[in-house]
């Protein structure tokens, strides 16, 4: 029986409801598309798309990271923290080169992970009371190490991460590109992704079942702070400074909206990568639009904490008709 069968044999409601959190964030997307195609000149320009496609690229990488840790039944709210903490380490370092500079941020970001890992899987402690200490104690670290201050960034390799192309592709958007095709097979294709999914589903029951349980869930925030890293290396090679005291600000909550509205449910069990991606450049559309017709940007975040609420509830009124 194919699912679309099965959608019409379920009562109206419960179809209804599936097929938004299914198909949601496209059908919003194509909206979206049309009003601007209507009502605001020139989005539809190459250069546009290309500018949105450059300033969707952070928040998409965390929000893979993110969608990992959801997929468990978890939070990282301290990735903000971490793109600040991979900010204010690359001034350091930036005399050896891109790539130590990059290697050198992504373990710091990964520090992070495992302490993040450690305290939910070893300790015990709650997810969001883990990460939340992670996100202040981060950023203040950060601004420690930066001495709050703005430091420039005049290495052109480092630069042209976030501001280079090849071929007319912009680097910061290829690699966003990599890590979601990385990020899809290791969920799709790898026993780490079935064992992540079954933890998120009962994590009692894949105790029982001999599944590494605490190695998984470490693994997933070490993963999901490596990604926030990435994307702290890309915002400041973007910016040309490192601002510790201000990068990643609230991206916790543009990386949440997208994973939730692109389909991965907050209780755990499933990860949707390529409604992830959907999630985040719905995000960035809806904040181009606004931006466009002269909305403030506090608007803006309004606006994505009232989708997390619609998205929240269509799941759970779905499992309410069930």
């Amino acid at each position: 029986m194919t699912e679309a069968t099965m959608t019409m044999r379920l009562p109206k409601g419960e179809a209804l409801l599936g097929l938004l959190q299914r198909y949601g964030v496209y059908i919003a997307i194509v909206l979206l598309l049309l009003f601007n195609l209507v009502f605001t000149p020139n989005f539809f320009n190459l250069g546009n798309f290309r500018t949105q496609f450059v300033q969707v690229v952070p928040v998409l990488i965390v929000a893979l990271g993110m969608a990992l840790v959801i997929g468990t039944e978890g939070i990282d709210l301290s990735v903000g923290g971490v793109m600040a903490l991979a900010a204010a380490i690359m001034p350091l370092y930036i005399g050896y080169g891109l790539i130590p500079v990059a290697v050198i941020a992504m373990l710091v970001g990964a520090v992070v992970g495992v302490i993040n890992g450690s305290l939910v899987a070893f300790v015990g402690v709650q997810p969001i009371v883990a990460t939340l200490s992670l996100m202040v104690a981060g950023r203040g670290v950060a601004l420690l190490i930066a001495h709050e201050q703005m430091v420039s960034i005049m290495d052109p390799n480092i630069l042209a991460v976030g501001r280079g192309s090849t071929a007319g592709m912009p680097y910061s958007v290829l690699i966003a590109l990599v890590a979601v095709l990385l990020v899809a097979v290791l969920v799709h294709r790898t026993t780490f992704g079935k064992q992540l999914i079954a933890i998120g589903g009962s994590r009692r029951a894949a105790e029982l079942s001999g599944l590494p349980v605490r190695r998984i869930l470490l693994l997933v925030y070490v993963l999901c702070a490596a990604l926030a890293a990435i994307a702290g290396i890309i915002g400041t090679a973007r910016l040309g400074a490192s601002v510790p005291s201000t990068l990643g600000n609230l991206i916790e909550l543009s990386a949440i909206t997208a994973v939730v509205v692109g389909g991965t449910p907050l209780s755990g069990g499933q990860v949707k990568v390529i409604g992830t991606v959907a999630g985040a450049l719905l995000l960035q559309f809806i904040s181009a639009t606004l931006n466009q017709h002269n909305v403030p940007d506090a608007y803006s975040q309004i606006t994505q904490a009232l989708i997390i609420l619609l998205a929240v509830y269509i799941q759970r009124a779905r499992l309410a008709v069930r």
